[in-house]
């Protein structure tokens, strides 16, 4: 009985071992905790879906995106890579692009801040936001 407990244990840990090594080398998310209304002057054009606003906060500033009218998603404006002094942009309404080295990451609800770019590992930092009522509330996972 013993024995089998045993084999159990190690097949167990084999199978919730992961690799690691993508996330050698990619940036943390920013200790974080922003809180603000909608009604924010600043927040104007994140209420309509598809909206997107600019905060400052995390390591190069947060774009707060409106997927939907109900939902929202934040993303730190800081090259994944590390590489850039500039904070990434955002263009065409669905990328974060890193001006230093083109790469670009997908955002959204479903996407995460996945790199687009062929060679580039790190994913786009993202920022948990909660919703209630007309505050918003953002926070590192």
């Amino acid at each position: 009985m013993l024995k089998k407990i045993f084999f159990f244990s190690i097949l167990l840990a084999l199978f919730n071992c992961e690799n690691n090594d993508i996330l050698q080398g990619c940036i943390r998310p920013a200790p974080l905790s922003i809180s603000s209304d909608l009604n924010n002057p600043q927040l104007i054009n994140a209420l309509v879906p598809g909206g997107f606003a600019e905060l400052n906060g995390g390591y190069k500033g947060i774009l707060l995106l409106n997927v939907n009218g109900k939902d929202f998603v934040a993303y730190d404006r800081i090259c994944p890579a590390n590489d850039c002094k500039s904070a990434m942009t955002y263009e065409r309404g669905i990328v974060l692009k890193c001006k230093c080295d083109g790469s670009e990451y997908g955002v959204g609800k479903a996407i995460g801040g996945t790199p687009q770019t062929e060679g580039f590992n790190c994913a786009a930092i993202e920022y948990k936001v909660t919703k209630i009522g007309s505050v918003i509330r953002i926070t590192n996972f």
